[in-house]
């Protein structure tokens, strides 16, 4: 069975913790080896950093073949919604881990930024 550590041990899939409530490290024996079974990236884009990129695509792709006064409206748009594009990619990425240890030890959901590269 798989736990979770979450403030205290929990099997997983049980009760939510609150966020943050864990704290700790994890130290292991040297030569101790491990998969990284998966990494998650999320960066949570609003409507309109959305409709940012899609009018800019638009712009790219087919400003050229636009009657002047439909390619100076997209324009318009477009930078109205660039602050919201540029906080966008301002935000920091938030990357999780789950590494599977040789010992059987699992480490799930946790920040990546935690982990130090080999």
């Amino acid at each position: 069975m798989d736990l979770r550590l979450a403030g205290e041990v929990v099997p997983a899939g049980g009760p939510p913790a609150e966020p943050g409530a864990g704290a700790g490290f994890l130290a292991l024996a040297a030569g101790v080896e491990g998969t990284v079974e998966r990494v998650d990236e999320d960066r949570t884009q609003s409507p309109e950093a959305r409709e940012y990129e899609r009018l800019k695509s638009l712009l790219d792709d087919f400003g050229p073949h636009m009657p002047p006064a439909s390619r100076r409206q997209l324009e318009e748009q477009v930078a109205a919604l660039e602050p919201a594009w540029t906080a966008y990619l301002e935000r920091r990425l938030r990357t999780t881990v789950r590494v599977r240890f040789d010992n059987g030890f699992v480490v799930d959901d946790a920040p990546g930024d935690l982990f130090l590269p080999a």
